[in-house]
């Protein structure tokens, strides 16, 4: 599926979730979720951190609306909680087997957004790791004079920026040697197709989610 696309349900489906609440279609999305992880071969360790992480949250949300609440409402407590993963796995979903490069170059041919904000998100990627380097050679610098920068201090984080700076001016300067042009029509290198097979499996699951927001809404409501 388009990457734009996969982007755009998990959008409307997180959103819709949020305005309505519905605890079967969020367990119905969470199990499609951790089968099409399972299906794309996902490794157990990265399934592991995916149920593991969100927990902390989860696990706050629930015991705030059914331990620690003036009116307990198991139901909603299980609503929210369970939110929570439904966030996590659908994003989870939409980075699998998509690349960064990928998606910034879907942004800029599916969506038409301009090319600087493609270029743009690369850049941001792509100078993370750099970023970790530089932070590290700033810290043993520091450590060298006989300076400790802590995580949290501001000096390493000043001294970061500065380095961010820099590394966006020469990237800037590297785009206009190679021949960029803000606004110019550029050349495709490698098309991304959105084809009809794209928007008929994206109108299919947004249509089925829907269908279960308006007819499973209540269904577990009873049991509560």
């Amino acid at each position: 599926m388009n990457s734009s696309l996969k982007f755009i349900l998990a959008f409307i489906i997180s959103l819709e979730i949020s305005l309505k609440a519905s605890l079967t279609t969020n367990l119905i999305v969470i199990a499609f979720a951790l089968i099409y992880l399972l299906v794309t071969r996902i490794k157990i360790k990265e399934l592991i951190l995916l149920i593991a992480v969100p927990f902390i949250a989860s696990f706050t949300i629930f015991a705030t609306l059914f331990w620690f609440s003036p009116t307990p409402d198991a139901y909603y407590a299980w609503n929210l909680s369970t939110r929570v993963y439904v966030y996590t796995l659908t994003i989870a979903c939409v980075t699998r087997d998509t690349t960064a490069t990928d998606f910034a170059r879907s942004l800029e041919q599916n969506l038409h957004l301009p090319s600087k904000f493609a270029y743009g998100v690369l850049a941001a990627i792509n100078i993370i790791p750099r970023m970790k380097t530089a932070v590290k050679q700033i810290r043993t610098s520091a450590m060298m004079r006989g300076m400790y920068l802590s995580f949290w201090s501001p000096v390493l984080y000043f001294k970061a920026i500065l380095v961010a700076l820099n590394s966006a001016d020469n990237l800037a300067q590297g785009m206009e040697s190679h021949g960029y042009v803000e606004g110019q029509k550029r050349a495709t290198i490698v098309a991304i197709l959105l084809t009809k097979k794209d928007w008929l499996i994206f109108f299919t699951l947004l249509i089925l989610v829907n269908i279960s927001l308006l007819i499973f809404k209540g269904l577990l409501l009873h049991i509560f």
